[in-house]
């Protein structure tokens, strides 16, 4: 079973599952634990080969599903029937593949810094490292797309969160995640096809130049969803803007998950 950790407030409060992106931890979420435990019931996860959670538990075609369902397995363990998502980065597919599996399990989704679909840079940026993940060291290729991604002064701390995390993988661990991203964009566009009338809210950064086009266009055209872009932020958007990242994103959880975009 998956890593874990809770804070329990109330057993009648709700739940927050917090499921961090590629690379992460639980521990990502330092800046909104502190804030959220005032309101909810709290689930941090490891996923497989991140943080405490044990490596090496990968199966040939294993993808996408099976992550989710071992994020699942742990809110059965702890009889937790339904709980309110947030996720970031590649965190954000995982809950995404969740709602589609087990929509009666997730009240609302918030996802920040999401992937909804590759753009050229992206999809070229990923080639590049299929084609030298086997030959490069992975820290190496880890720090190239943390820069690439988070170039800025400010993103600095952000970046510095992930590349410090990324420590604790291994060659093979960063291998069979990066081989995920193989012909995601098929795979992305089913998920965003129907969103299960689950209440949901992205949350991006405005120098999210990788991820925020797709996410416009998808907030544009889906009635469902709403929109947050949040000034001065890149794509590990709560931690480069954790007051606002929390503010918006408690309230639409504790206000009947409405709110408007905010583009």
């Amino acid at each position: 079973m998956l890593h874990y950790k809770t804070y329990i407030l109330n057993n009648s409060l709700p739940w927050v599952t917090f499921i961090h992106g590629a690379g992460g931890s639980s521990s990502v979420w330092y800046k909104q634990v502190k804030e959220y435990k005032k309101h909810f019931n709290i689930l941090l996860l490891d996923l497989r080969g991140h943080g405490r959670s044990s490596k090496n538990k990968w199966r040939k075609n294993d993808n996408f599903q099976h992550i989710a369902e071992e994020v699942i397995e742990v809110l059965n363990h702890l009889k937790i029937d339904s709980s309110h998502f947030v996720g970031i980065s590649l965190g954000t597919v995982v809950i995404q593949t969740i709602a589609q599996q087990h929509a009666h399990r997730i009240k609302s989704m918030v996802l920040g810094g999401a992937v909804t679909e590759l753009i050229f840079r992206s999809r070229l940026l990923l080639a590049l490292g299929n084609m030298g993940k086997y030959l490069l060291p992975y820290m190496l290729l880890y720090r190239l797309f943390a820069w690439i991604m988070m170039p800025k002064l400010h993103h600095k701390e952000a970046r510095n969160t992930f590349v410090s995390q990324a420590k604790k993988l291994c060659q093979k661990e960063f291998i069979r995640w990066f081989s995920l991203t193989r012909s995601i964009n098929p795979f992305l566009r089913k998920l965003q096809h129907d969103f299960n009338n689950i209440p949901t809210l992205f949350i991006m950064g405005e120098q999210d130049h990788m991820f925020l086009p797709p996410v416009k266009q998808l907030a544009a055209r889906t009635k469902e969803v709403a929109l947050v872009c949040i000034k001065h932020a890149g794509h590990v958007c709560n931690i480069d803007s954790p007051t606002h990242f929390n503010q918006v994103s408690i309230e639409f959880i504790t206000n009947n998950s409405k709110v408007k975009s905010i583009i």
